[in-house]
């Protein structure tokens, strides 16, 4: 497997957030990660990336201990975040941002040339600061500057946050796209549907625990996963 995480616990001051998580990634795969707003997947991803310094437990990237870790060093651990909210350099142009995501990439011009192939618009734009960009853009800025880095390991925070359904689409097709070219994928998401019908499994998170894994095909018709999603009233608005 290229990622996992054992017994992790992680908080804020005094107050634990996740308790005692464990899960993994097999290479190659699309793997969700689902629950309600305050479930802890969040806390989650920056304890994996290093953005958050675990209390217990361990993770694992190709077999390296990498728990504890600064966040800088997840690039060369080939994990790259791409974080709620994308986090862009809206100061700087869609190309310096572009070059920002391959600093440590030797070969960074012609990623650039692969990255702007994959996403035409940011080529259009090229020049523009990008805090002008629509949100759509933006996420297909904060995509592209992710495979700048080369990962092998892409963890999304909320990829579709904020985004009109027809973005929306687009941005899942990108995934998709993105692990036909060899990156494995951690997904963390609102959209619970659209995750499951590209996601291999699928983890579901309530109260800073995982309750529920499984393939995601199953795990798209399970009612306990609507449930911990969306609590009572979960039939009016899932379908």
């Amino acid at each position: 497997m290229l990622l996992q995480v054992k017994n992790l616990r992680c908080g804020y001051g005094s107050l634990e957030v996740v308790h005692g998580v464990s899960l993994h990634v097999c290479a190659g795969e699309i793997v969700g990660l689902l629950g309600a707003n305050g479930a802890g997947k969040s806390s989650l991803m920056k304890s994996i990336i290093g953005l958050m310094a675990p209390w217990h437990g361990g993770v694992w990237m190709n077999g390296r201990r990498v728990a504890g870790q600064p966040a800088w060093r997840s690039i060369s651990n080939s994990m790259v975040l791409v974080p709620e909210g994308r986090q862009i350099f809206s100061d700087m142009t869609v190309r310096e941002n572009l070059l920002m995501g391959g600093y440590h990439n030797p070969d960074r011009g012609m990623d650039l040339d692969m990255v702007l192939d994959r996403f035409p618009r940011l080529r259009e734009r090229i020049a523009q600061v990008a805090g002008t960009l629509s949100g759509g853009e933006q996420q297909m800025l904060a995509l592209g500057r992710a495979l700048m880095a080369r990962p092998k390991m892409l963890l999304l925070d909320e990829p579709s946050m904020g985004l009109a359904p027809l973005m929306v689409e687009m941005v899942f097709a990108e995934i998709r796209a993105m692990r036909d070219l060899g990156v494995t994928i951690l997904l963390v998401e609102q959209n619970a549907t659209a995750t499951l019908q590209i996601a291999d499994r699928a983890y579901v998170m309530e109260s800073g625990e995982i309750i529920l894994e499984g393939e995601a095909a199953e795990l798209l018709h399970n009612p306990e996963v609507k449930r911990a999603y969306l609590g009572k009233g979960y039939k009016e608005v899932w379908e």
